[in-house]
């Protein structure tokens, strides 16, 4: 396949507890491919030409599931970044980190400052990951900022939002079969081409991307124009 002619790509990886129910596995195992299956795709993006990659990998509502999954999650979330950084850093990628971070364990915290500080030379591909992060909550955070600021319109408003600065993705794709965005990047979404599957996260892989590609080539994009 030839170089994408998208530049921004969003997705919701959603199936991993279900893959690991299929497999009979336990759901960090779940998890841990799901990380192995981003790796993949972060590397087919860079290699079609797309810039930004966007991934929502913890919720605010994911707070909410079972305490010992969440600690286990944190733990990944945690040894991923430090896995991954010197890799990101050899492949000249950079690394956004959207949401309520500070929700989050301080040891976790620095963690994800000591990459973003070191990756933040690498601006033309940028990986962004959104961690505790709710788009409801994100627009009236941004609210809040713009109002401080003394301006609340539609520019301020998406200056003060934590994607300030990133295009808006031109396709967003959720894995796992659910056909909603679960609270997703609603503001910069707005025009976004939308494509669902329902193959599991973990097993997505770059034949699933070139197929979600395909798609939206054929599709009219206008803008409401």
């Amino acid at each position: 396949m030839a170089k994408s002619q998208i530049n921004h790509l969003a997705v919701i990886m959603d199936g991993n507890r279900r893959w690991a129910k299929k497999k009979g596995r336990p759901v960090s195992a779940g998890h841990a491919a799901g990380v192995k299956a981003l790796d993949k795709m972060a590397k087919a993006c860079k290699k079609l030409g797309i810039h930004y990659v966007t991934v929502y990998a913890f919720s605010t509502e994911n707070w909410q599931r079972n305490k010992t999954e969440v600690r286990a999650m944190l733990k990944l979330l945690e040894k991923t970044i430090q896995e991954y950084t010197d890799q990101m850093d050899r492949e000249r990628v950079g690394l956004k980190v959207i949401g309520r971070v500070k929700d989050f364990p301080k040891s976790l915290q620095s963690a994800i400052d000591k990459s973003v500080n070191k990756l933040k030379a690498h601006r033309r591909d940028i990986l962004t990951v959104a961690l505790s992060y709710g788009g409801r909550d994100e627009i009236s955070r941004a609210a809040a900022k713009a109002s401080r600021a003394g301006r609340i319109d539609e520019k301020s408003l998406a200056a003060h939002l934590d994607t300030a600065g990133l295009p808006d993705p031109d396709l967003i794709i959720r894995t796992g079969g659910q056909m909603r965005l679960s609270n997703f990047l609603p503001w910069q979404g707005v025009y976004s081409e939308l494509y669902f599957t329902n193959t599991l996260w973990p097993d997505f892989g770059e034949k699933d991307l070139k197929k979600a590609i395909r798609e939206y080539t054929r599709r009219q994009r206008n803008f409401g124009k």
